[in-house]
């Protein structure tokens, strides 16, 4: 699938990957996409996009912030799609769409699927769906060309980690730590073991997030890792911005700053 290609692509020619998570329609319609041109001046190759949802479960303060902020301007799925289509068309990026299961359920399977495809989207990933109910989601992505990432914790037993791994396409993401997205990740010291237990399972790229927020610790996380997310990190420093139309500058040169330090992991 497309998002395979990309990251397997990216690997071989020895790159490490960053990818930035915006919130779609966060702060508003027009910094969400200029933000995501930040990106790709940074060198980004890859976007995720959190579709905003009342009820998300795995996202700390920051994002939900995000999330709540968007949905009160009126942001919807469908609407975020469009806001995805845009900036992808304008930047070259791949884009990632994050959501929780609920949304797509309520358009439906099927329409999400077709709709995604058509703007572009490369990958999904659902946090809310556990790999033993995926099936269905899995093949009704891959029938329009979309590969369902699937999602490994520091927790989770053996033998459920081979069949997460056996399920995910694009890249296996790797939770770099329990708890929800934005908790700080420390000094990283259990990363080598979580990504030696990924790479035993699969021979996906190994994207490492949740955590993530400094420049330092992406580049620890690039010395085991094919790449890292940057999610709460990147909301912090829109929310921090004088005005929403100073928010892209600001992600550039923290984007840029980041992919920097990652270049120097060994």
């Amino acid at each position: 699938m497309r998002l395979e290609k990309i990251t397997r692509a990216l690997r071989d020619d020895g790159r490490k990957a960053l990818v930035p998570f915006f919130t779609a329609g966060y702060p508003d319609e027009r910094s969400f996409v200029a933000s995501v041109r930040a990106a790709a001046a940074a060198g980004c190759r890859v976007f995720e996009v959190g579709i905003p949802f009342s009820d998300p479960v795995a996202d700390g303060p920051l994002i939900q912030m995000a999330s709540q902020r968007a949905l009160a301007a009126g942001m919807t799925l469908r609407r975020a799609l469009e806001l995805t289509a845009a900036a992808a068309g304008e930047t070259g990026l791949a884009p990632v769409v994050m959501s929780y299961f609920n949304p797509v359920l309520r358009m439906g399977l099927d329409e999400f699927a077709a709709r995604a495809a058509d703007a572009g989207v490369a990958g999904v990933i659902l946090p809310d769906v556990p790999v033993e109910e995926s099936a269905a989601v899995a093949e009704a992505l891959a029938s329009v060309g979309l590969d369902l990432v699937a999602l490994m914790a520091p927790t989770t037993d053996p033998v459920r980690a081979r069949a997460i791994a056996a399920a995910s396409r694009g890249f296996l993401y790797l939770v770099a730590l329990t708890g929800v997205t934005g908790a700080a990740l420390g000094g990283g010291e259990g990363l080598p073991a979580l990504v030696a237990r990924a790479r035993a399972a699969t021979d996906l790229p190994c994207y490492v997030g949740f955590g993530v927020s400094t420049a330092g610790q992406a580049r620890t996380a690039a010395a085991v890792a094919d790449g890292v997310i940057i999610g709460s990190a990147l909301v912090a420093i829109i929310d921090g911005a004088s005005s929403a139309a100073d928010a892209p500058a600001l992600v550039e040169d923290f984007l840029g700053g980041v992919s920097a330090a990652m270049e120097e992991s060994p």
